[in-house]
């Protein structure tokens, strides 16, 4: 049996990928690679959230981690909502002041320059602070321009498990829970420029257990502040709740076990140059750690939000949640990747077809599965009329980069029938992280376009990405 690892596209996203003529008219136009967001899906995927959220009696922002995706359609369309953005740079914290957020709904993250802490304090985004030195350089330029007093949060880390050991990662980002010291001083020095509002976490795992320590840690902080005189309103639990990319968790299950069989030499291999996404064979003894995302997650999105808020307390023996809800905190979060589920697709044209290997007009930089550990196989859409399966057909997919690196994905990919020159080939589900994050113009090969697709009656309508707003071709009646 072909190790499939079929994506999973539902609802609108399953809609117009069916529809063939309509992508391949697309591609012709516009060129491969192309990107196709779906802006009303990120609406619905902001209500989930805010229904997650209110389920545990809780109010607070949702903001889209704009770094997620470059679309300008889909920070208009998050304008249209009531969330918010969370940027991490001038230029991101500039497009969603274009696109419509006021800066009541912006969330400030990330690494900081001058000018951008400038320009989130002038127009009154909240600042997302990872150190005491940030927050010191951002009242002296509130103070030195004369400018209301800024909203702010500050970030912890390495935070201290009050129960069963928690082992935690190290992170640039935030300043140490147990040392603290420095963000009490500037923060009661400079109460005149710099408004407390609570205190944040950013964490690159999808371990609930150090999720849930952490934010155990953030309300411990948040009673310290109160006793200092502060008063925190807010706690920001940022993103990582996951997406679930593949349609059946026993294809997942079967892949990583013939990978093992793989590494292990007990059948031919199943990845380019027998690559073991970190696992090894050391004297016939498996080693190493499989370093791919759980492409199939049975608890991702506002599930795994509901529950980390259900999530038991160690040290108050109270579901988080309720914890929160004790002292009518506001909870805010920073999903990226989980409120752009469903919402794109990068299409690709297949330029050449010849023993095992399939070329695109694409790279590994448009299609960042490789990057981010994200193993699934592309849908094929044959031109013209639909021939018959004659799979299961297992090839290398390559790009279009004179590189020998430039593999779209390492694992050899399964597809229902041979492709050829002029079929398409879509991967679905890529619109958090994986469709622009990485794309550049190395070697001159251009980058993909962007077209926004809405539904119109039983139809379809679509237009470039910088052409779309909320009211584009939606006529109003009244």
């Amino acid at each position: 049996m072909a190790p499939y690892l079929q994506p999973r596209v539902d609802g609108d996203l399953r809609s117009i990928l069916d529809g063939h003529d309509r992508l391949h008219q697309m591609v012709d136009a516009l060129g491969s690679p192309l990107n196709l967001v779906l802006p009303d899906r990120l609406a619905a995927n902001v209500r989930d959230f805010r229904a997650a959220v209110r389920a545990h009696g809780l109010n607070g922002g949702v903001y889209l981690a704009h770094k997620a995706n470059r679309s300008s359609a889909l920070i208009r369309a998050l304008a249209a909502t009531d969330a918010g953005a969370d940027v991490a740079s001038l230029g991101e914290l500039q497009h969603a002041l274009g696109a419509g957020l006021g800066p009541d709904r912006i969330m400030a993250t990330g690494p900081k320059s001058r000018e951008f802490l400038w320009l989130a304090a002038r127009t009154g985004a909240t600042v997302n602070a990872d150190s005491a030195a940030e927050l010191a350089e951002l009242a002296a330029i509130v103070a030195a321009h004369r400018l209301p007093r800024v909203r702010v949060m500050a970030r912890l880390s390495a935070f201290a498990s009050t129960g069963a050991n928690v082992l935690t990662r190290a992170s640039r980002f935030g300043t140490p829970a147990a040392d603290a010291d420095p963000l009490w001083a500037v923060l009661g020095e400079h109460r005149d420029q710099l408004d407390f509002h609570g205190f944040a976490y950013h964490l690159d795992t999808n371990g609930l257990p150090e999720k849930a320590t952490a934010l155990e840690g953030c309300l411990e902080a948040m009673v310290e502040a109160q006793r200092r005189g502060l008063n925190p309103r807010a706690v920001d639990i940022g993103g990582g709740f996951g997406v679930n990319y593949l349609a059946d968790s026993t294809q997942w299950e079967a892949w990583t076990t013939e990978l093992t069989g793989a590494v292990l030499g007990r059948r031919p291999p199943i990845t380019w140059d027998g690559h073991g996404y970190g696992l090894r064979n050391e004297n016939g003894r498996l080693r190493g750690t499989l370093a791919v995302y759980p492409a199939h997650r049975a608890l991702a999105g506002p599930a795994y939000l509901d529950r980390l808020l259900a999530t038991t307390s160690p040290a108050h023996r109270r579901p988080l949640g309720e914890l929160v809800l004790d002292h009518l905190y506001d909870l805010h979060l920073e999903p990226g990747r989980a409120l752009l589920d469903q919402c794109g697709a990068v299409l690709t044209r297949v330029e050449e077809v010849r023993d095992g290997l399939v070329r695109i007009a694409a790279n590994s930089n448009d299609i960042a599965l490789e990057a981010h550990g994200v193993l699934m196989d592309p849908i094929l859409v044959p031109r013209g009329q639909p021939r018959p399966d004659d799979g299961p057909v297992g090839v290398f997919l390559t790009g279009n980069l004179c590189l020998e690196a430039d593999l779209i994905t390492r694992r050899k990919v399964f597809l229902p029938a041979r492709p050829r020159a002029g079929d398409l080939l879509v991967f679905a589900n890529t619109a958090g992280y994986l469709m622009d994050f990485s794309a550049g113009s190395a070697l001159m090969q251009p980058t993909a376009r962007t077209v926004a697709a809405w539904r119109h009656g039983d139809g379809w309508r679509w237009c470039l990405d910088e052409r779309y707003w909320p009211v584009t071709g939606r006529e109003e009646t009244g």
